[in-house]
């Protein structure tokens, strides 16, 4: 599909409506049958997809409507895992809060993570161009703790098993229609090991699929609080060798720091995933402040090489906010292609 200059797009959740959190306890309570969930789930997604066109996004998403906390609803696929207690349950939720898992035997997903069936729901309600988003292999371990290493040594070979579920979910999406593909993944600075075992991790995850792939490095946004250590720099040049098309970034909400790093991107031949909206706040940009952000960016980038996108998921703000960043996001997006002529 035909993109203008400077495609405007999302990183991949959306906020729910009041309802769907009201829906949810009931489906928690058993007050809902499987008829009555799947219109939830289809209903929220329409929504989701409804604002963005309404908004006048260039590549959208479903909002990831379907899934939970990001990942929750992965492991509700997966066999040999056992849910432990929480570790906090009073006070401010955190990602000491979320349920976690431990394996009792090798992790298997023998159905898949169900995110083809998401793409080929979206595709038959939109005409827009679409982005396919999956968690990477490190981003699946993140709620398993492992008790002993009788069934995995360390987390990255816990990781090495799931890069081998996230290349089959890759493929299978290419095989049905998917040419455009986002894998997120935390920054590297979260989980303590060698930066180069994770760019090979990721190849490995993303190995053989014939798609444009986008590679989001998250500094984490549960409550819209971040999680590591909100640089990049460090991770760079190795970081350019991941097999992806575009690495996406998040600035706005740390006032552009590290806008130089486009550069090395661009110059690597990738394109640059820019994050010029700040979802860990209630600040809406107006248009002309967007605007500024993209011609900052071009400083170190040319138009053909950027995507204009929020910093991370909109999961976690109020509907009505989420909405008005996202047409501000794109108003100012048009302000800067009308100087460059397009």
């Amino acid at each position: 599909m035909s993109l203008p200059i400077l495609p405007t797009t999302v990183i991949g959740s959306y906020a729910y409506p009041s309802w769907m959190l009201t829906a949810l306890e009931a489906v928690e309570a058993g007050k809902y049958g499987p008829t009555d969930e799947r219109e939830l789930y289809d209903d929220a997604c329409l929504v989701a997809i409804r604002d963005q066109e309404s908004a006048g996004v260039d590549v959208i998403t479903d909002g990831e409507m379907r899934r939970w906390y990001f990942v929750q609803n992965f492991y509700r696929r997966m066999q040999g895992l056992e849910e432990r207690p929480r570790l906090r349950k009073v006070g401010l939720y955190g990602y000491d809060s979320v349920p976690r898992y431990w394996p009792v035997e090798r992790v298997t997903v023998p159905t898949g993570l169900g995110i083809v069936d998401e793409f080929k729901w979206t595709r038959t309600h939109t005409n827009r161009a679409l982005k396919a988003t999956c968690p990477g292999p490190i981003t699946l371990t993140m709620h398993i703790q492992l008790k002993d290493k009788s069934l995995y040594a360390d987390r990255m070979e816990l990781a090495h098993d799931f890069a081998g579920v996230v290349n089959d979910e890759l493929k299978a999406l290419v095989a049905a229609g998917a040419d455009f593909i986002q894998i997120d993944e935390p920054s590297f600075a979260i989980i303590p090991g060698q930066l180069d075992d994770y760019v090979a991790l990721f190849n490995r995850a993303t190995e053989g699929v014939k798609a444009k792939l986008a590679f989001h490095v998250c500094f984490g946004n549960l409550g819209s609080r971040p999680r590591g250590q909100r640089r990049y720099g460090w991770m760079f040049p190795a970081i350019l060798d991941a097999k992806c098309d575009q690495l996406v970034f998040e600035f706005a909400n740390r006032e552009m720091c590290e806008l130089e790093l486009c550069r090395d991107i661009a110059e690597a031949g990738k394109e640059v995933g820019v994050g010029l909206i700040d979802v860990k706040s209630f600040w809406v940009e107006p248009p002309d402040e967007v605007a500024q952000r993209i011609r900052e960016t071009l400083e170190f980038v040319p138009a053909d090489q950027l995507s204009i996108n929020p910093d991370c998921g909109f999961f976690q703000l109020p509907r009505w906010l989420a909405f008005q960043k996202l047409q501000t996001m794109v108003a100012g997006t048009k302000v800067v292609r009308q100087e460059l002529g397009a």
